[in-house]
């Protein structure tokens, strides 16, 4: 059986390795960062060797770490960015092109363009998804009109499409595994989330061959064994999830009406619909949650382009932080009489705006203003942001009314951060005492499937509360404030009414 599940936890800038034990406890990590290539305005790519190269090396260093060797691993789970998109040669196994990131927005016209002709109201009723550049379908268009011969190679099943998990499946199994789960097929706008599928007619229409695509299957499932040269035996890989889906699992958000909130480099809010796709007015994405012994749970999703990336701007872009941990000891002494508003629309506006073409806006600059307020200002677009998707989710959802938001990833460790949310909603915020959810959804559906761990109602029982932030800002002024966001938004958005 073994004493561990290894969960691979590959994100948007770095990649981390997590042992737990059979208590699901964190028994070893290991993480390193890569570059980001920013080649044009708006576009943004990844190395996919560094994906790779700093998988198997945190992999490797965590196991060093906790003493184990591959008998000690009953099964390996990998969480990943999602929409994150590759294509490689099924020979050689490389990439024909960097990675495109799901922050990418170069396919936006192609997007208006589809969009214009009519075709959003069939990509949503199949994959619950809007047409926006973010999703993967049209970035594995643009590999194949831009690379040379790809087209062609493509339609001869040369080629192989995947998001990063099946990159990584691909690479683990030496070449013999070409799949991905559930969640992430549902993140590409090539899958019927309905009839779970590949659909043909939404493939023609963004011009992806069929040839390209990767099997489906549960999140929980026989995806494969390692080559046994990577950790001196073969470990099974037995669970498979997008990032936000696998918080969702790790979080324990098995029962409809549960919510949760991820906030890393983006911020992504899911709340489980059960069994029925709901599908939203306030345009929400629905999603797949999860897929288990062939059950499809769904959920509502609000993505954030933006969250733990405008703590980073501070940091790297503007140089008035030397740590993002700094950020909510800054914020706290913000001057009060100031009211700056930052709308961080680096790459676009996400949800519930949808809005490609918009860019970032500072408002109410006065001379006094300096790095407190300015770290005051990029943590509340957060909380901000995340009200914008509540509301909405309130709206598709009633019984989501009194949800208990449950978070996660790096900027919850602020509890400044978090007051300020629970503030921002008016409605209670549960920091759980696991704050690696993202990875432990992984290591669970991966030990789920081996039997290391219980099933999902027995899971949640484990589920603890390190401490709930309850709203405590007088109401007029909570109002006040988010009112300033709204204007804000509605001079930033592109002609467009918030």
């Amino acid at each position: 059986m073994g004493k561990f599940v290894l969960a691979i936890d590959q994100g948007t800038t770095s990649s981390r390795a997590i042992l737990f034990d059979e208590n699901v406890a964190v028994a070893a990590i290991a993480q390193e960062e890569f570059d980001q290539h920013f080649p044009r305005s708006g576009w943004v790519e990844h190395e996919a060797d560094d994906l790779w190269r700093t998988t198997l090396s945190t992999c490797r260093t965590a196991m060093k770490q906790a003493g184990a060797t591959a008998g000690d691993i009953a099964a390996i789970g990998i969480t990943n960015q999602r929409e994150t998109t590759l294509v490689w040669d099924r020979k050689t196994g490389k990439p024909i092109h960097r990675a495109i990131v799901w922050q990418d927005r170069r396919t936006a016209e192609t997007c208006a363009t589809l969009k214009a002709a009519g075709h959003e109201a069939l990509v949503t009723e199949r994959t619950g998804l809007l047409l926006d550049p973010y999703f993967s379908g049209t970035k594995a268009a643009w590999i194949l009109d831009e690379v040379p011969g790809a087209r062609d190679a493509a339609e001869r099943g040369e080629l192989a499409f995947g998001t990063v998990d099946s990159y990584l499946l691909w690479h683990l199994t030496g070449g013999k595994v070409h799949a991905t789960d559930a969640t992430n097929a549902s993140r590409t706008m090539l899958y019927n989330i309905r009839e779970n599928r590949w659909d043909d007619e939404l493939l023609d229409l963004i011009r992806v061959p069929r040839s390209l695509l990767p099997e489906v299957l549960d999140s929980a499932a026989q995806f494969g064994t390692t080559l046994p040269d990577l950790f001196g035996a073969p470990i099974p890989v037995l669970g498979i999830a997008g990032d936000q889906q696998a918080a969702t699992v790790g979080q324990a958000c098995f029962r409809p009406g549960m919510a949760k909130s991820t906030y890393g480099t983006g911020c992504f809010a899911l709340l489980n619909t059960g069994t029925d796709p709901v599908t939203s007015k306030n345009r929400l994405l629905t999603t797949i949650a999860y897929r288990l012994n062939g059950e499809t749970t769904y959920a509502l999703e609000g993505s954030i382009f933006v969250a733990g990336a405008a703590v980073q701007w501070l940091r790297d872009g503007l140089g008035i932080l030397r740590d993002a941990a700094e950020s909510g000891d800054r914020a706290a002494k913000a001057d009060p009489e100031q009211d700056v508003i930052l709308v961080p629309a680096f790459t676009g506006m996400g949800a519930p705006y949808w809005d490609a073409d918009c860019r970032g806006a500072l408002f109410g600059l006065t001379r006094g203003t300096g790095p407190a307020e300015l770290s005051l200002a990029a943590l509340e677009s957060v909380c901000f942001q995340t009200r914008d998707l509540i509301e909405a989710m309130r709206g598709d959802w009633t019984s989501s009314a009194d949800t208990v938001l449950r978070v996660d990833g790096g900027m919850v460790a602020s509890d400044w951060t978090m007051q300020r949310l629970a503030d921002t909603l008016n409605a209670p915020v549960d920091r759980p005492a696991v704050l690696e959810t993202t990875a432990l959804g992984a290591g669970y559906l991966a030990g789920l499937q081996a039997g290391f761990y219980p099933p999902p109602d027995v899971f949640a029982e484990s589920w603890a509360l390190e401490r709930r932030f309850e709203p405590a800002m007088p109401g007029d002024e909570r109002e006040r404030r988010y009112g300033l966001w709204r204007q804000a938004v509605r001079s930033t958005l592109s002609a467009k009414p918030a």
